[in-house]
C-alpha cells in the first residue's frame, strides 16, 4: 500500500539513498502475494517505495505477479532519519 518499502541494505552509497515510488495496477493474489502481510486487490493502484539498487528486481517481481507499472517517480526519503 502507500508507503510500502522494499528494503535495501546499501545505504552508504549515493545510489543506496535514492528511492522511487512505483504505482502498480493489476496485481492479483498468487504464490508471491501469499507471502505478504497484506492482501492484493485485482483493481486499483498499489504504491511501492523501492531503493535504486532494487528497481530491476522489483520490476521483475511485479511482472510475475501480473502487475503493470503505470508510474515511477523519485521520492525524497531517508530511512535512517525515521530511526532517530
Amino acid at each position: 500500500m502507500l508507503g510500502q518499502i522494499a528494503g535495501g541494505s546499501n545505504a552508504n552509497t549515493q545510489a543506496g539513498n535514492r528511492y522511487f515510488r512505483y504505482e502498480v495496477t493489476g496485481l492479483h493474489e498468487g504464490e508471491d502475494t501469499d507471502k505478504m502481510n497484506y492482501s492484493i486487490r485485482k483493481s486499483g493502484s498499489v504504491f511501492m517505495t523501492v531503493p535504486y539498487n532494487r528497481m530491476n528486481e522489483e520490476m521483475q517481481r511485479i511482472t510475475r505477479m501480473g502487475g503493470k507499472i503505470v508510474n515511477i517517480e523519485p521520492v525524497n526519503f531517508n530511512p535512517e532519519a525515521q530511526n532517530q
